[in-house]
């Protein structure tokens, strides 16, 4: 193997299989041609001012923007001087077209209740909320902070508060107390919006009372509105608890929208940090609003009569971006689903797209490695032929799994829209175009137009091409995160100190010779063996890519010897025995993929990794306990804690 340079990360994924976009779907679609792509990109990255300039006329203005982009870097304006509303945009904007009794949101219960709501029923709902608020003292700038299941009234809710101009901050209906409080705190929230409870696997959570311990701590809090969702049993604080129906009952279905200025702040969504405080990500006004429509149209190539579903939760950025935002600014039918993809039986998910023919459907690659784990009969059982364009969500997808997505849900006839962004960029940054890109099974291929990647080495360099270093954006874009709320000089530091002059995405990838880019994990998700520096991402590809493997984590360990040790957290398919052979096996395995080099020194085998509540594995953590050491940092994120134990224990 060549010498490796400081900064680079050897490339040991080898991937050429190609598959272009079917030519029924390319004849139909938004953007037709990698020819049409080149030119839209072309166009961005040389004006990106008056390339999003002329896309935000597409947007209503209360008062048109004098200017499209002022640029001070890090400080982004995005159509300084317009007045706009998103709610607006999202509502009013659709109620004097065919749309107005089309179906804005489709939504099941876990239970089976189900509840559509036209544009013009969603615009009705949403104004008497806003009053609601109105009438609880929220003025334009205060915030509220929003704590509820996956339920319509949780998107009633973001859009009432974007119609007065209220800042939403909401926290995953699944967070600790200490989590919300530490939200409520940072934000100085002054009302609390929740349900009495939620419904999860067949049990009811009381969210209601996290919540009134989550108070006792939230002193900022002066209101909080309690809906009733399920027959759990919850105290009210006099003074301090009001009913939803109770407001609602009240309310006048008559708001005007509120004009808001382009950079007015719209959310703000905390993200946990490697230390214990978490960001809070500050999006504003007509950039988000923008580019969260416009890259729900490209990628998802929308089409009027389209059923769409993404299959997050509101509470993460995906949710707010392609539940709500994107999907309703577009005019676009958007389902929502309460429950888990596996109750009351692993196949809720394909019976949930027979029942309502969805026809783009967006998920994650841990849930798809969890309907590989649970068996191709529960799709079998299903019609599930009304789906034309799949998406993938989170984290990079490994081959394997983007090859059973193909074949086993797409019928190779889908194309698949990896997706790589984050919270802070606000929507979708690098994809295929369904259309247009031939795709790559792990790859995220090519950049969004607006968005100008670049792969650089610690010194801040280009790296060659085909190497991994670290990804960068070189240009602004409207959707990117103005700020961290309250902290400026966080800002700086996390996201513009390490590459001056550009902007740096804290995931290491590389860009091969077509141009393609794939996404190598982490920055702090290398491991250095032997002198070379290896991505996890393509260690647990490898493991992945044999039978016996459903998951795989691959964390780095302290070695006198190597300097690292790769040391891998497997989780089997069902039926399959964890023995020593089959740990020399799989070691065997990923020398042959890979080479010898990176072999994994421990295997050790889990019932399950530990996650975000979002899916993603929290390495970190892995790294800690095959080092021997205590966790440190913000564990808020993990959703099962019992996870850690068990590995904790069998460690011991």
């Amino acid at each position: 193997m060549a010498e490796v340079k400081s900064g680079h990360i050897v490339n040991v994924m080898k991937e050429e299989r190609l598959f272009p976009p079917p030519k029924a779907f390319s004849e139909r679609a938004r953007i037709r041609s990698m020819e049409d792509y080149q030119k839209l990109w072309d166009e961005a990255a040389a004006d990106p001012g008056k390339f999003w300039g002329d896309m935000a006329k597409e947007l209503h203005w209360f008062k048109p923007f004098d200017k499209a982009l002022e640029w001070n870097m890090p400080f982004a304006k995005w159509f300084v001087g317009g007045l706009t509303n998103v709610s607006y945009n999202c509502l009013d904007a659709h109620l004097n077209t065919p749309r107005a009794n089309k179906a804005a949101i489709i939504w099941e219960g876990e239970p089976g209740d189900t509840v559509v709501l036209t544009y013009r029923m969603l615009h009705r709902e949403v104004c008497k909320f806003a009053n609601c608020l109105k009438s609880l003292g929220v003025n334009k700038g205060d915030r509220v902070s929003i704590y509820m299941p996956m339920v319509p009234e949780l998107a009633i809710a973001m859009l009432a508060c974007t119609r007065i101009g209220a800042i939403h901050s909401i926290v995953f209906g699944g967070f600790s107390a200490e989590a919300i409080a530490d939200r409520n705190q940072d934000a100085q929230a002054k009302v609390q919006i929740t349900a009495n409870g939620g419904w999860r696997r067949g049990k009811e959570l009381p969210l209601k009372g996290i919540v009134d311990e989550a108070l006792e701590k939230s002193p900022s809090i002066q209101k909080c509105i309690v809906l009733k969702r399920t027959r759990t049993e919850c105290s009210m604080k006099e003074g301090r608890d009001v009913w939803w129906h109770d407001l609602m009952a009240k309310a006048s279905p008559d708001c005007p929208a509120e004009p808001m200025d382009a950079e007015a702040p719209l959310f703000i969504l905390y993200t946990s940090g490697s230390t214990g405080k978490p960001k809070g990500v500050r999006h504003t006004t007509a950039g988000y609003n923008l580019f969260a429509k416009k890259t729900f149209e490209w990628v998802f190539d929308n089409r009027e009569d389209d059923v769409f579903w993404c299959t997050a939760d509101i509470g993460w950025i995906t949710g707010h971006s392609y539940i709500v935002y994107g999907p309703l600014s577009a005019g676009a039918t958007s389902l929502i689903f309460e429950g888990a993809p596996n109750w009351p039986d692993e196949g809720r998910f394909w019976e949930i797209i027979e029942k309502y023919r969805v026809n783009v459907f967006y998920t994650a690659p841990t849930a798809i490695r969890a309907f590989i784990k649970w068996g191709d009969e529960w799709v079998d059982k299903h019609d599930i032929s009304s789906l034309r364009l799949l998406g993938t969500v989170g984290e990079g997808i490994n081959p394997e799994a983007w090859m059973w997505y193909h074949k086993k849900i797409g019928a190779e006839r889908c194309p698949i829209v990896d997706t790589w962004w984050q919270t802070e960029t606000g929507g979708i940054m690098m994809t295929p175009l369904p259309g247009a890109t031939p795709t790559k099974p792990g790859s995220c291929c090519k950049p969004l137009p607006g968005i100008v990647p670049e792969v650089v080495g610690e010194d801040g360099k280009p790296v060659p091409t085909g190497s991994g270093g670290w990804l960068t954006i070189t240009q602004p874009w409207p959707g990117m995160l103005r700020g961290i709320w309250g902290d400026d000089e966080r800002y700086k530091a996390q996201y513009w100190s390490d590459v001056p002059g550009k902007y740096l995405c804290g995931d290491n990838a590389r860009c091969d010779e077509d141009g393609y880019y794939w996404i190598m994990g982490r920055i702090d998700d290398v491991l250095n063996v032997s002198g070379h520096r290896l991505s996890t991402i393509e260690i647990e590809s490898a493991l992945v890519s044999h039978d016996a493997v459903a998951e795989a984590a691959a964390v780095g360990r302290p070695d006198d010897m190597t300097g690292e040790a790769v040391c891998a957290f497997v989780t089997l398919t069902s039926g399959t025995e964890p023995t020593d052979a089959l740990k020399k096996e799989l070691k065997a395995h990923v020398g042959k993929e890979i080479g010898k080099f990176a072999a994994p020194a421990d295997i050790r085998f889990t019932s399950a990794l530990p996650k975000t509540r979002s899916g993603k594995i929290m390495r970190r953590l892995l790294r800690d306990i095959a080092a021997g050491r205590e966790s440190a940092g913000d564990t808020s994120t993990l959703e099962d804690f019992s996870v850690l134990a068990r590995l904790r224990s069998d460690d011991e």
